[in-house]
């Protein structure tokens, strides 16, 4: 049981840390309470940043009748109860965390109950409703995404849990530093402030004291999460965008989770999607620094992958390859084919052997007769495509 966070649970909206567009005077859930008027919602976003503090406190200033659950502990026979005491009451306000773990089943059950209006749905999750959580729920729902904490988020809502520790002495400068750990995540910092107030005999908090308890940040990522497919989709866009020093702050994160598998995997996509034909030589230059990676294992495994990733992110980019095996893949699914010529199929005599011809070329028709003239590939105006489309018109010179 997290003690300190428990007590530190705000009652009101105006006590919740950070989250100002939503709580904040005038906002949205601030108005709901003024209006004394709670609706079905989905509260979204990092652990650690106030979802359950708002249902919380939600539920408290309304003075509605509320039961919490867990979406993956509680089973359907726990469902069904809480659907029976909404009909009794008259009204219950149901907050579940990880919704976006509900099964079919359950969220069936639900269903009724919450178009009716004996149940109000307060769901938490750390995953993107939109993508994780079934229409039929969230179209009865309000979504309302929470933003990352900032330093002095987290700062003001450690100040305020001194006096929930009595006796205890802290540095600003471990306080400080305890901020910047949490990544954003509050039940973090207030769990690891609690536990340094009670290693000590006489409670007093110093810098030192707190790297020797935990000097690793604690960012979100779950590989099972969207937060790990962001972290994964940050390290592309930012090698795709030239920006080296987001592509190496990336590559750190998912070092640091020990995720070699999906590196490797992400890394080979972007070889070939995102720098392509500027610079052929990409592809077995990362096959290279991947087989040194995984032969070493970390922690050497960073030294080849962050040399890799550096050349990645300065390397000239071109997605012509890309665009040009899409296209051609879009004439097969729209049904765009045709019959192979009669000079290239496999028994033909009349197939002309462009070896036997100069500069390896000789004109004749290759594509099915309904898509003759159709172009794919465009080349992209970077060195390397430049000296590749001037060759190939000069192979195909006539001079």
């Amino acid at each position: 049981m997290d003690i300190l966070a428990d007590k530190l649970r705000p009652n009101k909206l105006e006590d919740v840390i950070g989250q100002q567009h939503l709580v904040g005077e005038n906002k949205i859930l601030s108005n709901l309470v003024k209006n004394k008027k709670l609706f079905s919602m989905i509260l979204y976003g990092k652990p650690g940043i106030g979802k359950t503090s708002i249902a919380n406190a939600l539920v408290n200033e309304l003075n509605l009748k509320a039961k919490f659950m867990n979406a993956t502990i509680n089973n359907k026979a726990d469902f069904d109860n809480a659907i029976v005491e909404a009909k009794m009451d008259g009204e219950l306000v149901l907050i579940i965390d990880e919704i976006h773990r509900m099964n079919k089943d359950k969220q069936d059950i639900l269903l009724s109950s919450i178009e009716k209006g004996t149940i109000i749905l307060i769901g938490l999750t750390t995953s993107n409703p939109y993508h994780k959580i079934n229409p039929a729920i969230r179209s009865r729902c309000q979504i309302f995404e929470l933003k990352e904490l900032t330093n002095t988020d987290i700062l003001k809502g450690l100040k305020k849990s001194l006096e929930y520790l009595p006796k205890i002495k802290v540095t600003d400068e471990a306080l400080e530093y305890i901020s910047n750990l949490a990544s954003g995540d509050f039940r973090f910092a207030l769990n690891l402030l609690e536990v340094c107030y009670y290693s000590t005999a006489d409670h007093n908090i110093d810098l030192e004291l707190v790297k020797q308890i935990n000097n690793k940040p604690a960012f979100f990522h779950d590989a099972n999460e969207d937060g790990h497919y962001d972290v994964l989709s940050a390290l592309q866009k930012s090698i795709r965008g030239s920006d080296v020093d987001a592509s190496l702050h990336y590559l750190a994160r998912l070092i640091e989770a020990g995720d070699l598998e999906s590196i490797f995997r992400r890394l080979s996509v972007i070889a070939y999607e995102d720098i392509g034909l500027a610079n052929p030589g990409i592809g077995p230059r990362l096959m290279a620094a991947i087989h040194a990676a995984d032969l070493v294992g970390l922690p050497e495994a960073r030294i080849p992958l962050g040399e890799i990733v550096i050349e990645m992110a300065l390397s000239p980019k071109s997605n012509s390859a890309i665009m040009a095996i899409d296209e051609a893949l879009n004439d097969i699914h729209k049904g765009n084919t045709g019959n192979v010529p009669n000079h290239i199929k496999t028994t033909s005599p009349d197939y002309k052997y462009p070896h036997n011809y100069k500069n390896d070329y000789v004109k004749q028709e290759y594509l099915p007769e309904n898509l003759r003239g159709r172009k794919y590939y465009q080349p992209k105006s970077n060195k390397v495509e430049i000296n590749l489309n001037n060759l190939h018109k000069e192979m195909r010179s006539e001079k």
